[in-house]
């Protein structure tokens, strides 16, 4: 029975993580390069010859570089373990697979960092530690998307795999060098300012566990060679000119400071609302992580995964822009550290009054947070309208009887592109398909002058835009995708507009499917509901050609 639920508390995570993945398929602009760049490897190849010309006109880095040069090694290695799977099934499932491997693999790496908490701190302490794993929301919704940060999750979680203390002391050196030589990597090739990470972990070891600094230089030093030789090559190649991107984003982010052109928080950010949206069960970071610090039996376990994590985010709120992603990498050790907690005081629970009443609560506090994150994943579902437009159009275009057209010309405006439109999803002409029977040629030009000039519109035939006065000429809207736009409660009586005045009878996907829901739960509960609250976000619009009549619709 106790392997049996060991089993399916393992499975949750990969399971959990396919399934956020699932209800959230698309992607937003901070995940573009990298899913952009899988795309076009996995397209368009690796050429030998002309290297320059076939990158150039083939690969979106060149036309938008973003603020600064990323590595192409993740995208490299998600693209070459995808592409007999690609081959398999279909370029049409290209992007979802890529997105799978990449959660699959932080999965992984969540799996062997309970595996090694087992083996230190018992079977009881791995089921907390995954029980309140599975029941926060970031971490399973965030495991599957291309950011930087999550190419070097995996990493981060390894090396604090090998961080938590146990009684073989003999393979303690062993296990830091270990832990040292993963962060160096993740630090060379994906994320410099984990080099302060791996600066704490290192003091920490210095001080409390006496490890001579000369065990752990030679590690990092023959670690860092090895990311340099294997980043600034490949990563040349692919820029066509010679680069060592981490090198390029820690000079734009710590020495020019320009990151703070895109938002400024407070220096209390990361301890006052990043981390306890993360950790998310509020029992953790108010109750659980304090206990285990504080109570001998586990405050030696606790330190060694709290001590290091919290110097990290300390040091690291002196960076103006700040992100709850950014510091993503102590969830595990954290999660770890209250999951000690829990356990100690779980397994006291018969001993006395004030123990069985503690683990009543923080048994109950498990459901409650699953449905929070749970809850979660619907909303944050429903911010991606870009991705959702380009397939409803797709859908549009191929499936309508009345539209005898071999080819349509597409643009997309900023906020789709921001908000889902990827390559894999614009991509028409899949390889080894035949049965499409249209051929979508895209654009995104963003220029300004560009878009008030009419005769720019003349050559499109479709466009998905916020705003339906953008496009220029006779137009009609054939389709409107909602987005979140917080949450309303409607009390009996509360009239909504008319579908048909109001245009919104062409309202498509997410939106329609919950604008039923609503109304059916309304009439379920006498006008009452409590939900989110959606506005149009992208405009599915349609050309219209000579002697049509126009239906607009009012934004």
């Amino acid at each position: 029975m106790g392997t049996a639920i060991d089993t399916l508390l393992s499975l949750s995570i990969p399971a959990l993580v396919i399934i956020h993945l699932a209800v959230a398929p698309y992607t937003k602009v901070e995940e573009s390069f990298n899913i952009q760049a899988t795309h076009d490897i996995l397209a368009y190849g690796t050429p030998t010859r002309n290297v320059y010309e076939q990158l150039s006109s083939h690969y979106d880095h060149f036309d938008f570089p973003g603020a600064v040069p990323r590595t192409f090694l993740g995208p490299i290695l998600l693209a070459g373990i995808s592409q007999p799977l690609v081959a398999l099934v279909g370029f049409q499932y290209a992007q979802f697979i890529v997105r799978a491997l990449l959660g699959l693999a932080n999965s992984a790496a969540l799996l062997v960092f309970k595996y090694n908490l087992e083996r230190s701190c018992g079977r009881p302490a791995a089921r907390w530690y995954t029980l309140l794993q599975v029941s926060q929301f970031h971490i399973l919704f965030y495991a599957s998307r291309p950011l930087p940060n999550m190419f070097a999750f995996p990493l981060t979680t390894l090396a604090f795999s090998q961080l938590i203390p146990h009684s073989d002391t003999r393979k303690q050196v062993v296990r830091y060098k270990l832990a040292i030589a993963l962060l160096t990597m993740a630090t060379a090739i994906f994320r410099s300012e984990l080099a302060i990470l791996m600066v704490t972990i290192t003091l920490y070891g210095l001080i409390v566990h006496r490890i001579p600094l000369t065990q752990i230089i030679m590690p990092f030093l023959a670690f860092f060679a090895l990311a340099l030789f294997i980043s600034v090559p490949i990563d040349s190649y692919f820029w066509q000119k010679p680069l060592w991107p981490e090198l390029w984003g820690f000079y734009y982010n710590a020495v020019l400071g320009s990151s703070s052109e895109w938002g400024v928080s407070p220096w209390h950010y990361y301890f006052t609302s990043a981390l306890p949206k993360i950790l998310q069960n509020p029992l953790s970071w108010s109750a659980l992580i304090p206990f285990a610090l504080w109570n001998p039996g586990t405050a030696n376990r606790a330190r060694a995964l709290v001590v290091p994590s919290l110097l990290f985010v300390a040091i690291y709120s002196v960076q103006p822009h700040k992100e709850a992603r950014f510091i993503f990498y102590v969830a595990p050790p954290l999660t770890a550290a209250a999951a000690l907690g829990a356990d100690y005081i779980y397994s006291r629970r018969n001993k006395s009054f004030l123990f069985g009443a503690a683990a009543l609560v923080i048994c109950g506090a498990i459901l409650p947070c699953f449905v929070i994150s749970t809850s979660m994943l619907a909303l944050s579902s429903l911010n991606y309208p870009g991705g959702e437009a380009l397939s409803e159009l797709k859908g549009l275009v191929t499936s309508s009887s009345s539209l005898d057209i071999q080819t349509a010309s597409v643009h997309t405006d900023v906020r789709a592109c921001m908000t889902g439109v990827t390559l894999f999803g614009q991509h028409s002409d899949w390889p080894g398909d035949s049965h499409n029977a249209v051929t979508f040629t895209w654009d995104k030009t963003e220029d300004g002058n560009t878009l008030r000039n009419p005769l720019f519109w003349e050559k499109f035939d479709y466009a998905l835009t916020e705003d339906t006065l953008v496009p220029l000429g006779p137009w009609e809207v054939i389709g409107i995708v909602e987005g979140f736009a917080g949450i309303e409660v409607l009390k009996p009586g509360s009239t909504t507009l008319n579908n048909v005045e109001s245009g919104m009878d062409r309202v498509l996907g997410r939106g329609a499917l919950l604008r039923r829901t609503r109304d059916l739960v309304r009439k379920w509960t006498g006008g009452w509901w409590a939900g989110p609250r959606m506005e149009p976000a992208v405009y599915i619009m349609r050309k219209l050609r000579e002697g049509e009549a126009r239906r607009s619709v009012t934004a």
